[in-house]
């Protein structure tokens, strides 16, 4: 019995050390309570809020929130978000898959141990090949959004109106991206055209 424990404790140390142990458990998780316990969200564009609190292990050595935290927390809650408003569960029956191909974070205030927040997620628009979302890190104490995060969900194996379309029943025109979010677009595009040129690949050759 005792070398079974000290297997079996060896084992779960291993998961957590040499392994990220607690995301690999925590989004699985939070993926069947999306899909199994919590309301499907039926407009697509509507804000999806999830709690959390700053624990000891997402402090860093100025002992407030990690900058990587604040990624591990929206990635979350943009996975619970898409599942339910439907938008993965439409990318399976239709055979295709989603990846994200960009991210950029503004860090506005300081989140400080054991503070209560919200991530307020929302997806803002599409186009031909992409599903554009924002989640803001919302202090409970204070109301003042502390982190906004802007996510560029490429899609892969069909287009994003193709998926609204099936989602819907119908064709929906996407709503007009935010003045700031065009330019970040633009970036990303300008981006990936020098990156294609420093690699001596056309215009032509699709990259996320």
């Amino acid at each position: 019995m005792l070398p079974l424990l000290v297997a079996s404790m060896g084992l779960a140390l291993a998961f957590f050390a040499l392994l990220d142990g607690w995301y690999l458990l925590r989004v699985p998780c939070a993926a069947l309570s999306a899909r199994l316990l919590e309301p499907r969200v039926l407009d697509l564009l509507a804000e999806q809020s999830r709690a959390g609190r700053v624990l000891p292990s997402d402090l860093d050595l100025l002992f407030h929130m990690n900058n990587a935290r604040y990624l591990r927390e929206a990635d979350v809650a943009r996975i619970t978000h898409l599942i339910r408003c439907g938008i993965l569960g439409a990318l399976r029956e239709l055979g295709a898959s989603t990846v994200l191909a960009a991210s950029c974070a503004r860090y506005r205030r300081a989140l400080h141990l054991f503070e209560p927040f919200e991530v307020r997620t929302r997806l803002l628009g599409w186009d031909d090949r992409t599903f554009y979302l924002e989640a803001r890190f919302v202090s409970l104490r204070s109301g003042f959004v502390c982190a906004l995060l802007r996510f560029r969900q490429h899609v892969l194996g069909t287009s994003p109106e193709r998926i609204i379309q099936h989602l819907c029943k119908r064709r929906v025109e996407p709503p007009e991206l935010p003045e700031d979010l065009k330019h970040w677009v633009t970036y990303n595009e300008v981006s990936s055209q020098l990156l294609r040129a420093e690699s001596g690949l056309s215009k032509d050759t699709k990259a996320q």
